[in-house]
C-alpha cells in the first residue's frame, strides 16, 4: 500500500525533526530527556506544537514498550490515578447544569467528565505506528490480571475510543487467495482460531480451489495487518460435519454451480481490539459480495462450532447443581467419560439420542443473567439475525471440538429477508429463532427431563430434517 507507507515515511520524517527540536540542547529539552512517563505525558497534553507532540508521542510510546510486566501495570495505574477528569472542574460544570439545563451546558458537563488520558491516547495515536501499538498496549491490559476500578476504567477508555477508529466506515474489505502477499498469508495461518492450518500446503487448499473464498477487514493504519477474516466453502448443500469441507480427497465445484455459501471459520485477529465488533459488518458484506458476483448462491449458513456446550453441560450433571436431568439421562452421559465414545458405535448412538435434546435447551431455553444465549458464537450469530437451522452430532472430531464442545457444530442460517425480524426478536422478547427441526429436538428434552426414551421424538425429528434446508449430506 504505497500511501501507507508514504504517511508513514512523512510521520517518521516529522518525528525525526520533533525530537531533535526536544532532545537537542536546552534546558527544558534537557529536562525532556530526564523526565518520567507520567511528566513526559504532562508535557504531551500541555503541547501545542505538531512537530513536538508527535516527537513526545513517540518517546512515550518507545518508553513504554520497554517496560517489564510490573513497570507496565504501575503505568496504567498512573493514567487512571492522574489521568481521570478534572474533578473541580466537573463539580462545576455539574453545578451550571443543574441552574441550566441548556445545550452549552450539556455540552460543558461532557467536556469536563471525560478522562485526560482518552486525550492523552489520542495524541498518542499521532505517533509513528501510534494506533498498533495503542492495540499492544491494550492487549496488556487485557492479559493483565488486575480487575480493580482502575482496570475497567482504563479499557472503558480505550473501548471508546478503538470504536471510533476502528468503525466500518474506515474499514476496508480485501480478498485473500494464494496470490496475496506471503507476510498476510502467514498471519492468516497465525490467527486462524477455528480450525488449525497446519501447514502452507493445507492453507492452499483452503485458498487455492475455484470453490473456496477468503475474506478480511483491513484499517488504513494497520496496512498489512487483517483484524478479522472468514473462509469460505462454495457448496450444492448444507454440510453437517466439518470433514466434508475440509477434506482434500472431496469433489470440487466451479463457483458457478454452487448453491451454498458456507461460512465455516471467522476469526478475530488483534486480542487488543477484543469486544470491538467487526464479524457482523464482515458477514454482511461478504454475503452481498457474493450474491453479486456469484447470483446462483441462494443460501448463507454456517457451520459454527458450539465452544460453551461441555462446559455447560458439566454443570448440568453436576448432583450439586440446580439443573434437573433425569436418571436415564446422567446414566446415559457417563458415557461420555470415556475419551473414545465418538469411535463407539453404540456409545455415540446413545449419546446422540441425549446430546441433541439438551443442546436444543441450551440454546433456546439456557440464559446468561443478563438474558442472553449462554453460548459466545450464538450470541454472535443470532445477535446478527441469523436463524438457528441445525444441530449436528459430532460435526467436528477433532480434539478441541471433543474436549468443549463434545463434538457439535450448527448450522446457522443468514435468510436476508428475515435478518432484521430475527435480530429484533432476540433484542426485544430475548426470542431464538430456530427450524422447526431444533424446536422438535427441545421437545424431546421436555421427554428427557419426565424420563422418557424419546424415540417417538427422534423419528419425529429425522422426518422433520429431512425436509429442512439441503437436507443430510450430499
Amino acid at each position: 500500500m504505497p500511501e501507507a507507507s508514504f504517511f508513514t515515511d512523512m510521520l517518521q520524517s516529522i518525528t525525526d525533526h520533533g525530537r531533535q527540536l526536544l532532545f537537542s540542547g536546552s534546558r527544558n529539552t534537557q529536562a525532556a530527556a530526564k523526565a518520567d512517563l507520567q511528566t513526559l505525558c504532562e508535557m504531551l497534553l500541555s503541547s501545542r506544537g505538531e512537530a513536538s507532540g508527535i516527537a513526545l508521542a513517540a518517546e512515550i510510546l518507545d518508553r513504554w514498550g520497554a517496560l517489564e510486566s510490573a513497570g507496565a501495570q504501575q503505568f496504567f495505574h498512573m493514567l487512571h490515578e492522574t489521568f481521570g477528569p478534572d474533578t473541580v472542574r466537573l463539580d462545576q460544570a455539574m453545578e451550571n447544569y443543574r441552574a441550566d439545563k441548556s445545550s452549552a451546558a450539556v455540552i460543558a458537563l461532557h467536556q469536563a467528565a471525560e478522562p485526560r488520558r482518552q486525550e492523552l491516547l489520542r495524541r498518542l495515536n499521532h505517533a509513528p505506528n501510534g494506533t498498533a501499538r495503542l492495540v499492544r498496549m491494550r492487549q496488556q491490559l487485557l492479559a493483565s490480571k488486575d480487575r480493580s476500578e482502575a482496570y475497567h476504567a482504563l479499557d472503558a477508555d480505550f473501548t471508546h475510543l478503538f470504536g471510533s477508529w476502528f468503525n466500518r466506515g474506515f474499514l476496508t474489505l480485501r480478498p485473500i487467495d494464494w496470490s496475496t502477499p506471503a507476510n498476510i498469508l502467514e498471519k492468516i495461518i497465525k490467527y486462524e482460531a477455528v480450525h488449525e492450518i497446519a501447514s502452507w500446503e493445507e492453507l492452499r487448499r483452503r485458498l487455492a480451489p475455484a470453490d473456496r473464498r477468503c475474506f478480511a477487514f483491513f484499517h488504513p493504519r494497520l496496512a498489512d495487518e487483517p483484524l478479522v477474516f472468514v473462509e469460505v466453502a462454495l457448496t450444492r448443500s448444507l454440510p453437517n460435519a466439518i470433514a466434508d469441507v475440509l477434506d482434500e480427497g472431496r469433489e470440487q465445484i466451479n463457483a458457478d454451480e454452487a448453491t451454498t455459501a458456507v461460512f465455516y471459520s471467522i476469526s478475530n485477529c488483534q486480542d487488543g481490539l477484543r469486544g470491538i465488533s467487526f464479524g457482523n459488518f464482515l458477514i454482511k458484506q461478504v454475503v452481498e459480495d457474493l450474491r453479486r458476483d456469484l447470483p446462483g448462491l441462494k443460501n448463507f449458513v454456517t457451520l459454527s462450532p458450539v465452544p460453551g456446550f461441555a462446559r455447560w453441560l458439566a454443570k448440568a450433571r453436576d448432583p450439586a447443581g440446580a439443573r434437573s436431568l433425569s436418571k436415564a439421562a446422567l446414566e446415559t452421559l457417563s458415557l461420555l467419560d470415556d475419551p473414545n465414545w465418538p469411535d463407539k458405535e453404540k456409545s455415540s448412538a446413545e449419546l446422540e439420542r441425549v446430546l441433541l435434546p439438551l443442546a436444543a435447551r441450551y440454546f433456546l431455553t439456557e440464559r446468561t443473567p443478563e438474558g442472553r444465549p449462554v453460548d459466545p458464537v450464538a450470541r454472535f450469530h443470532l445477535g446478527n439475525g441469523a436463524r438457528l437451522e441445525r444441530v449436528n452430532f459430532l460435526g467436528d472430531r477433532s480434539p478441541k471440538a471433543v474436549r468443549q464442545a463434545h463434538g457439535l457444530m450448527v448450522n446457522y442460517l443468514y435468510k436476508l429477508d428475515d435478518i432484521v425480524a430475527n435480530h429484533e426478536a432476540l433484542a426485544q422478547r430475548g426470542e431464538v429463532i430456530a427450524s422447526p427441526a431444533v424446536k422438535s429436538l427441545l421437545n424431546q428434552s421436555d421427554e428427557g427431563r419426565r424420563g422418557g426414551n424419546g424415540q417417538q421424538g427422534s423419528r419425529a425429528f429425522a422426518q422433520i430434517m429431512n425436509s429442512t434446508l439441503g437436507g443430510g449430506r450430499k
